[in-house]
């Protein structure tokens, strides 16, 4: 199976080959562990899931390196700002030690809640502060540094592809470019290798290096690991759109100046996840953890559904009726798949029928082709309400299926806790159903939290609108 993505290098779709036949290198940028990772962070390595499960899908040996931001960086990725750790500490009365561990667990914990796979090797930044100066070292070596108040700074003007992939024009940054903080720099797009004491005489987590004691910029962090782990030339590099147009056009920038040579091949970007009031921030507050989804009486595995309804390069809106919808369609499947095990046992993929064969060969049609996600849940249902399908063959499929779309079919089991509606209760569920038909979304949520304060979660299903007990 030929697996075909898009590029953001070149923003065209093309097919994957790897550098070295049957395995994969793959880097995703992970978790910043101040804070809790919020529902719209979780996409993206739902997204890089989604991907490592096709890839591995297609046969490939995968090797899944995620890095663990546990060295403070700034609120700004143009290295301005607040550290985000002491700031994390200063409100939480712990330590940027204790912030790191307690919040790495907590991210660890979640990615596990939402079923997906662990990456080959996490990477903590505090781990490999030696290999960010020896790369620090050859950009120097090399004459792509300078010194300026302390801190060393990546010449920018010394890498002519400076922002090709971001599709970004020197000139125009240069004539557009906002005030620039750091008076220390030379161009808007220099950026800080190593920040020394004497830009912040209260950082905690300080190291010796030869250009003074004090703790590397961000961006060092996932060159040096990436190029320990996988090399100085690897097959894949993931994370947000976010990560653009700063944080992945500087990666490039010092990786490849430093090594001489190509860094990544394919550049696999999500786009976010947007609430009705627009993108979720930590620093801004108000965000929703999967814990929130929780404690209104959600499954993680409803939300990994509800992100599977979306295509990972399109813009999808969480709201609480979609979740709801979502909820009650995966429901819905594990009944259906609970009903076909209490018959039946899957068959064997060699031996399907034609129908099946069709089911799957359409599945792995739309998986292949950038991960065409909503088209697969499509195709399983198709399957499952496939009369010329038989049930040991629609298992047999489906459980195949789930390799990729990790949805626990084969050992999740769902019970039915429909709860009795009184006819008061009826009268507030229809009148949420007039007022959604009519866009009054503000007396929806109102009603939906009405019962959610009572302990129950309402659940829009094809049949209907039912209370379920949290």
């Amino acid at each position: 199976m030929t697996v075909n993505l898009f590029n953001t290098d070149g923003r065209i779709l093309e097919p994957f080959k790897p550098i070295k036949d049957g395995n994969v290198g793959l880097y995703c940028c992970g978790p910043t562990v101040y804070n809790y990772a919020h529902i719209g962070n979780l996409r993206a390595f739902m997204f890089e899931d989604i991907l490592r499960r096709t890839l591995e899908y297609a046969g490939y040996k995968v090797k899944h390196i995620m890095n663990i931001t546990d060295v403070g960086h700034l609120t700004d990725d143009g290295d301005d700002g607040e550290d985000k750790m002491i700031k994390a500490a200063r409100e939480k009365g712990m330590s940027v030690w204790d912030i790191a561990a307690f919040f790495t667990d907590a991210f660890i914990e979640d990615t596990n809640r939402l079923n997906i796979l662990k990456p080959t090797m996490y990477s903590r930044a505090t781990e490999h502060i030696e290999d960010m100066i020896k790369m620090i070292q050859k950009l120097e070596d090399r004459g792509y540094t300078y010194v300026a108040g302390g801190n060393v700074y990546f010449d920018s003007s010394r890498f002519p592809e400076y922002g090709k992939m971001a599709l970004l024009d020197k000139q125009e940054l240069q004539h557009g470019a906002r005030v620039v903080v750091d008076q220390n720099k030379r161009g808007p797009q220099d950026f800080v290798l190593w920040f020394t004491m004497s830009k912040f005489e209260k950082q905690a987590m300080t190291w010796d290096s030869p250009w003074g004691k004090g703790y590397p910029g961000w961006h060092i962090e996932c060159s040096a690991m990436s190029c320990k782990y996988l090399g100085s030339h690897f097959d894949i590099h993931c994370g947000g759109i976010d990560h653009i147009p700063v944080h992945h056009t500087n990666e490039i920038a010092q990786s490849e100046a430093a090594n001489g040579e190509k860094w990544v091949n394919y550049w696999c970007h999500n786009e976010f996840l947007l609430m009705k009031t627009g993108k979720m921030s930590k620093s801004k507050g108000g965000f929703l953890t999967l814990q929130s989804l929780v404690e209104k009486g959600f499954d993680p595995l409803d939300f990994r559904y509800f992100l599977l309804g979306g295509h990972y390069r399109s813009q999808l809106v969480f709201t609480w009726e979609s979740l709801e919808s979502s909820a009650s369609a995966r429901k819905n499947l594990i009944q259906k798949i609970g009903s076909l095990k209490e018959n039946t046992k899957p068959g064997s993929l060699e031996r399907l029928g034609e129908s099946a064969k069709s089911r799957l060969m359409d599945f792995n049609d739309h998986i292949s082709s950038d991960l065409m996600t909503p088209r697969c849940l499509a195709d399983l249902w198709g399957l499952l309400k496939d009369n010329n399908v038989t049930d040991e063959d629609k298992l047999a499929v489906a459980f195949k299926m789930d390799e990729v779309l990790g949805l626990k079919m084969n050992t999740y089991e769902v019970e039915d806790e429909r709860s009795t509606i009184s006819e008061e209760d009826q009268l507030l569920i229809d009148e949420r159903a007039e007022a959604k038909k009519e866009k009054n979304y503000n007396r929806a949520d109102e009603i939906r939290d009405i019962f959610n304060k009572r302990g129950y979660v309402l659940v829009d299903s094809p049949e209907g609108t039912y209370l379920r007990k949290k």
